[in-house]
């Protein structure tokens, strides 16, 4: 695979499965906008990672429909184009509905909807007009197995990914004619910060277990997948959802 010449935006860019993807796509021959919210100090470092030249680096934060616009037409402004759209950037919160305060509970899928679905739409929104005008792209979405196998500890999760899930199929059918196409990968659990403390409980010995393979993915496996949905020739697989969770999980 190969990008020269191409641009990929990165959200959530800085750490864990969006560094190994901006590391990917660079290495590859693409220029990297690499989006990050506060984590500054982390930005640099994966910047000065990349291979190639000519990469940027682009905060916003995801919630916020206004500054999602911005973080698009800067990218533009500076770069030309975008040609890739990786809708990484999430969060991951935990919290039960018979434990929970319901002032709480709203505040957990408002969060959580903001950021994992609502941003992503935005992003996608802005990034496909731009697509259009510029004769087509690739959009790729960073969803969960949590969508498929239920997160009665994270429900916001899951319900968030869910509708991320539905959103790539929606807009797959919607922009095939205009030369984009949509593809979803699906983790399960990744060797990233976001899973590490989750991992460090005692049961985290099972969740490893939960594969035949014994271990969780590497960001780069991860990223691999995200690669082959946005590359030339992977075209008719826009729509489909690809799961990257080591045989932990199986849907029909």
């Amino acid at each position: 695979m190969r990008f020269d010449g191409k641009v990929a935006l990165i959200t959530g860019g800085s750490r864990g499965i969006g560094r190994a993807i901006a590391q990917g796509f660079a290495a590859r021959g693409a220029t990297v906008a690499l989006h990050y919210k506060g984590n500054h100090e982390a930005a640099e470092a994966t910047l000065a990672s990349l291979d190639g030249v000519g990469h940027m680096l682009v905060a916003a934060d995801i919630a916020d429909a206004a500054a999602v616009a911005d973080m698009v037409q800067r990218v533009v402004e500076r770069l030309s184009r975008i040609d890739i759209l990786v809708n990484n950037a999430g969060i991951y919160e935990e919290l039960t509905l018979t434990e929970a305060s319901y002032e709480d509970w709203a505040a957990h899928f408002r969060r959580a909807l903001q950021v994992n679905l609502a941003g992503a739409a935005n992003a996608s929104y802005c990034a496909a007009r731009h697509m259009i005008a510029n004769g087509g792209g690739r959009i790729v979405n960073i969803s969960s197995r949590g969508a498929f196998r239920g997160e009665p500890n994270a429900p916001a999760y899951g319900a968030s990914k869910g509708g991320l899930n539905s959103l790539g199929q929606s807009l797959a059918k919607l922009l095939a004619p205009h030369n984009i196409f949509v593809g979803t990968v699906a983790p399960g659990f990744v060797e990233t910060d976001m899973a590490a403390e989750r991992l460090a409980r005692p049961d985290g010995a099972e969740i490893r277990r939960q594969s035949p393979l014994g271990r969780i993915a590497k960001p780069e496996e991860v990223a691999h997948v995200a690669m082959f949905l946005a590359s030339d020739g992977a075209e008719f697989t826009t729509g489909t959802i690809v799961d990257v969770n080591g045989a932990s999980y199986l849907r029909a």
